[in-house]
């Protein structure tokens, strides 16, 4: 049986997010070392950037691919439209490749593909949502004890990271950056699917924006939206693109399942075979993280010409 209306829509849509998405790192990467050169790079809490023309384009296409992945999940599932994120992940690395000229290590390259079959295996293996047919069905699943836990330990999380380890590992260690960044992105997510559906709602007739509910979300997403996009950006300034690009990926996919896991209580529908081979897909993710930081400095190392002393 052929795929839906809907699900080519989703599928174009998802696959112009990634192409946007994939191309946001790489120009706003150059907008970065633009303004480093000439004032506080972003990495050192500067932002400079915030003048060059080359960052914002980036951002607008970032913007862009965000655009046409919320609309993608509106027309198709998730099991459809997540795993098609990582195509943005090999689009960054090709364009850095060209562009910027970062390269990765034979074990990075590795790493990125252990980080794209891993992902995809959980996606593809893990339930599917439960349909949700109004915004107070949202607030009902977000205000259970289980994930008012979950964003609790998220935010506790998120405010270490930011007061106690960004100042002394955030110019050395990638994932502290990042795990603000996906740590949030997880309840973003969240937060977004319960707009889209308030909006494809609104436009069929039902106003949801009568509901202090949907203002909440709104708040949520534009707050923890602009909070992942200074915290992206001192990645990207700091460290390799071709690193940063899919790291982010994985940590973000990982978090937002497993969000989306609790919130939905997703597991009651699984059995024995799905849930290991998501755990194979997690094992997957960590080894390609690991084989990513250990390898991320070694694709641009000259070759050593050893002498005999």
């Amino acid at each position: 049986m052929g795929m839906s209306d809907d699900n080519i829509r989703g599928l174009v849509l998802a696959l112009s997010s990634s192409v946007f998405i994939g191309s946001s790192f790489i120009v706003k990467k150059k907008g970065l070392k633009k303004a480093g050169s000439s004032g506080i790079r972003a990495g050192s809490g500067g932002f400079s950037y915030l003048y060059e023309p080359w960052w914002w384009a980036g951002m607008i296409t970032m913007v862009i691919g965000e655009i046409a992945n919320f609309a993608a999940y509106a027309y198709a599932p998730a099991i459809l439209v997540t795993p098609l994120g990582a195509l943005s992940i090999i689009f960054s690395a090709v364009l850095a490749h060209f562009i910027l000229k970062e390269k990765l290590h034979e074990f990075g390259i590795l790493g990125c593909i252990l980080c794209v079959v891993g992902s995809t295996s959980i996606v593809l293996h893990a339930p599917k949502e439960r349909d949700i047919e109004s915004v107070k069905q949202v607030w009902q699943l977000a205000t259970q004890p289980g994930f008012i836990v979950y964003c609790c330990v998220i935010v506790i999380t998120v405010l270490i990271l930011i007061f106690q380890f960004v100042p002394r590992y955030g110019q050395t260690h990638m994932v502290v950056y990042i795990g603000v960044c996906s740590l949030m992105g997880s309840l973003t997510v969240m937060s977004v699917k319960a707009l889209s559906i308030a909006l494809k709602l609104t436009f069929s007739g039902m106003n949801q924006f009568i509901y202090f509910q949907t203002w909440l979300f709104t708040i949520i997403v534009i707050v923890f939206c602009l909070t992942q996009i200074n915290y992206l950006n001192k990645a990207l300034d700091t460290f390799n693109t071709a690193v940063v690009s899919p790291v982010y990926y994985v940590m973000f996919t990982t978090f937002t399942i497993l969000a989306s896991m609790i919130m939905f209580k997703d597991w009651d529908s699984q059995n024995a075979s799905q849930i290991v081979t998501e755990l194979c897909g997690f094992v997957t993710i960590l080894s390609g993280t690991f084989l990513l930081h250990k390898t991320k400095d070694m694709g641009n190392d000259q070759p050593t010409i050893h002498r005999c002393s």
